[in-house]
C-alpha cells in the first residue's frame, strides 16, 4: 500500500498541475472546501489549528487502496476530494460493496482492532488523516467533537439498517430508487443541485452495493429511462425528471 503524503503539520505542498482541489487543501483547515461537511466543523473555526497541526493529508490514485481488510486499525479520515468504496470480498471470491465514501465523509472509531473492509479510491481522491490517539484527544479536549462523532455513527447506523432491509425486502426498482435518491439527497448537503446525480462508481460497483447483478441494474436503469423518472446523458450523470416518481419507490425502505 502506498500513502502518498500531501502535507504533514503545515510543511509546504509542491503544487500538482492541474489539481486545484489538492491546492486547496493544501491550504489548511479554513481553505477546505467540505470543512462544512466534516466533522471537524463541530469546532470553532478559530480552533480548527489545534486539528489542522496534527493532520496529515494522503492522496491516492484511482483504484489505490487506503486500507485493506485485515489491517491493524491506525488511524481515522476524513474524504475532502474524490470517491472511495468500502469493500469486502467472500471466501468464494464475491465481492460486497459495503458502501460509498463522498467529500466529508469520515472513516472513524471502532470497537475493532482491525479494518473489516477494504477502503479503495474509485476516482483520485484526497484524504484528512488522524492518528487514533491524536482523535482521542481532541475529543477528550473539545467534547463538542465527540458528540458530533456520536451522532455520525448513529446516523451510519440507521443507513446500515435501512440498506439491509432493501436487501431484504424490496425489488430492483425500488433499490436503485432509494440508492439514487441518497446520492440526491448528499448533493443537497454539499450545496450542489439535486436534480443532478453525479455517479463515480461503476454499474458493478452500484450492483455489488444493492446485492443485484450488473444486468439487473442496467435494467432498471432502462426502466426509470422509460417511465420518464430519469434521463442519463452518460452512465456518470442522472438527471431525476420525476423526483415524486423516485421517492414514493424510495419510500418503501421505510
Amino acid at each position: 500500500m502506498s500513502l502518498r503524503i500531501l502535507r504533514q503539520n503545515d510543511a509546504p505542498v509542491p503544487a500538482v498541475p492541474g489539481d486545484g482541489a489538492v491546492c486547496q487543501v493544501a491550504r489548511g483547515c479554513s481553505g477546505c472546501l467540505v470543512r462544512h461537511l466534516a466533522v471537524c466543523a463541530a469546532l470553532p473555526v478559530e480552533k480548527a489549528h489545534a486539528m489542522e497541526a496534527l493532520a496529515d493529508d494522503v492522496r491516492l490514485v484511482a483504484g489505490e487502496p487506503l486500507v485493506r481488510e485485515g489491517e491493524a486499525r491506525r488511524g481515522v479520515f476524513t474524504v475532502t476530494k474524490g470517491a472511495l468504496r468500502r469493500i469486502r470480498l467472500l471466501p468464494d471470491g464475491r465481492r460486497l460493496v459495503a458502501g460509498f465514501l463522498m467529500p466529508g465523509d469520515f472513516i472513524g472509531f471502532s470497537g475493532t482492532s482491525h479494518y473489516k473492509h477494504t477502503i479503495e479510491a474509485i476516482t483520485d481522491s484526497t484524504l484528512c488523516e488522524f492518528s487514533m490517539a491524536d482523535m482521542r484527544g481532541l475529543c477528550h479536549d473539545h467534547p463538542q467533537l465527540e458528540r458530533e462523532l456520536l451522532e455520525r455513527a448513529c446516523v451510519e447506523l440507521d443507513a446500515t439498517r435501512g440498506n439491509l432491509m432493501a436487501l431484504a425486502r424490496l425489488n430492483p426498482m425500488e433499490r436503485l430508487a432509494g440508492f439514487l435518491v441518497d446520492m440526491a439527497q448528499r448533493r443537497r448537503r454539499q450545496g450542489q443541485d439535486d436534480t443532478e446525480v453525479i455517479l463515480p462508481m461503476t454499474r458493478t460497483d452500484i450492483a455489488d452495493y444493492l446485492g443485484l447483478t450488473v444486468e439487473t441494474v442496467s435494467r432498471s436503469f432502462t426502466r426509470l429511462r422509460q417511465e420518464g423518472s430519469i434521463a442519463t446523458d452518460d452512465p456518470h450523470h442522472v438527471r431525476l425528471l420525476n423526483r415524486k416518481r423516485l421517492d414514493a419507490l424510495a419510500e418503501a425502505r421505510a
